[in-house]
């Protein structure tokens, strides 16, 4: 057999079989595509990893860089310590007060499922025609207030205990007189006659007014008072009084050297009237104090030294704005409740004791000076009662209304000699006072929500400078 009928053997392959066959083939070609596009991402891979590999230390730098700007721009942006409490006070404080400076709303509260109004005010026809009640013959145990002075000989002539007594360090000095621990406690002892340290004792004490504002403070019957030492705070005008209150009330706000140039600077001038709107401004001199809240104490308690004509005072704040009727407010809050006195209950604490450790808390005053204040008020068996007369025996004394009778005015000098000898903080003081005169019963302790209906407050907005001497 030759070799080519071997080369032209054929091998037939059945249909099933030929399926078969390019079935597996097809397998196979997918296979190899597959290898293909897998061998295409890890090429992607790679070239990340390698570029990774190139900027890395690029992208481990970006994250520091962007740290580095932000404390940057922290860093610039904040104030140093002399002028963050301005840059607050100017800014923060000034964005709280716009919000609620001039604001009208009444404040209400609900009573017995019934929302009330926390003021309640006569109609404004009444209020234009409100008068002020005439005075009668005191009928209060005290008809008589005299103010003790001091003669400053009687501590040199030959009285060493009293020499001793009065050198001791001490916030007593010539303008409020030498109040020994036995004056303290014979003044309150009431009788007719009441003879008491009330300020104002010696001319070359301070607190100094000039001749022609204390002609124009001896004209008013009716007076709202205000006071910025030390450049505190601004002066904020009242709102929302009657013609007849613009007539009959005097408009009076004390200031010292230093607010008077910080409000000039900021372009409120006191005009020829030595008026600013509706502010009759005193400039006072020679503040007595270093401390510019117990200076504040003059004017907040002893309005009846100030004005000696007047029969009724309003006392506000500087933090806040006064803005309802000042008549409409004594009839509310004095004449229709049969009242000499009218003050604010305490919005946190019913306390003294409590209160003393909220002072030491915020810093308001060292706890060296409430310990002494508190242990005296112990001795002197003052309770850590919570309530006095049915309403909570802690004030809040930022609003105070008052008729000026011997009662009331002993009382506010008997305060003001507190605040003198113990801390500033008059919340403290105001309790003990009330509890030891006794006889003081026709006090008018007012809700909180009835103070903010009275005021709009702003807080403070910048911190008093103190006195320099």
């Amino acid at each position: 057999m030759s070799s080519s009928m071997f080369n032209t053997v054929s091998i037939s392959i059945s249909d099933d079989e030929s399926d078969e066959l390019a079935g597996k083939m097809r397998v196979r070609a997918r296979r190899k595509r597959k290898k293909l596009r897998f061998r295409g991402e890890d090429d992607f891979l790679r070239r990340m990893l390698r570029k990774l590999l190139k900027w890395w230390a690029l992208l481990l730098f970006l994250p520091a860089i962007g740290l580095l700007i932000l404390e940057a721009s922290k860093i610039a942006g904040k104030p140093d310590e002399g002028s963050k409490s301005l840059v607050k006070s100017r800014f923060v404080v000034d964005k709280i007060s716009e919000g609620n400076l001039n604001h009208l709303n009444p404040t209400t509260r609900v009573i017995n499922g019934v929302r009330e109004r926390c003021l309640k005010l006569l109609p404004p026809e009444q209020l234009q025609h409100l008068d002020i009640p005439a005075g009668g013959e005191p009928t209060f145990p005290v008809k008589r207030l005299v103010y003790k002075s001091d003669i400053e000989s009687s501590y040199v002539g030959g009285n060493p205990t009293l020499l001793q007594k009065h050198t001791e360090p001490t916030r007593f000095n010539l303008f409020t007189g030498y109040q020994t621990l036995n004056d303290r406690e014979q003044s309150y002892k009431v009788n007719e006659t009441a003879v008491v340290h009330c300020g104002f004792y010696s001319e070359n004490g301070g607190f100094k007014i000039s001749i022609e504002d204390k002609n124009y403070m001896q004209t008013c019957k009716v007076v709202i008072s205000t006071c910025a030492f030390g450049g505190g705070d601004d002066l904020y005008q009242p709102i929302n009084m009657t013609e007849n209150s613009l007539r009959k009330v005097c408009y009076v706000a004390f200031w010292d050297d230093i607010t008077l140039k910080i409000q000039e600077a900021d372009g409120r001038k006191i005009d020829e009237n030595r008026m600013i709107g509706k502010w009759r401004i005193v400039v006072v001199k020679d503040l007595p104090f270093t401390d510019q809240r117990l200076n504040g104490k003059i004017p907040k308690m002893l309005s009846h030294r100030l004005f000696p004509q007047a029969r009724y005072s309003i006392w506000v704040d500087s933090k806040s704005q006064f803005r309802r009727d000042p008549l409409g407010v004594l009839e509310a809050l004095l004449w229709r409740t049969n009242s000499t006195l009218a003050i604010s209950e305490h919005g946190a604490r019913s306390s003294i004791y409590d209160e003393g450790k909220a002072v030491v808390k915020k810093h308001k005053a060292t706890p060296q000076e409430v310990e002494v204040q508190l242990n005296q008020y112990r001795r002197d068996g003052f309770p850590d009662d919570k309530r006095y007369n049915g309403k909570k025996a802690l004030s809040e004394a930022s609003v105070i209304l008052r008729e000026h009778t011997p009662l009331t005015n002993l009382l506010m000098c008997l305060w003001f000699n507190e605040v003198v000898r113990f801390t500033s903080r008059d919340q403290l003081s105001f309790p003990y006072v009330l509890r030891q005169l006794k006889v003081l019963k026709s006090v008018n302790m007012f809700p909180v929500c009835t103070r903010k209906d009275l005021v709009n407050s702003m807080g403070h907005l910048r911190k008093a400078k103190p006195l320099i001497t």
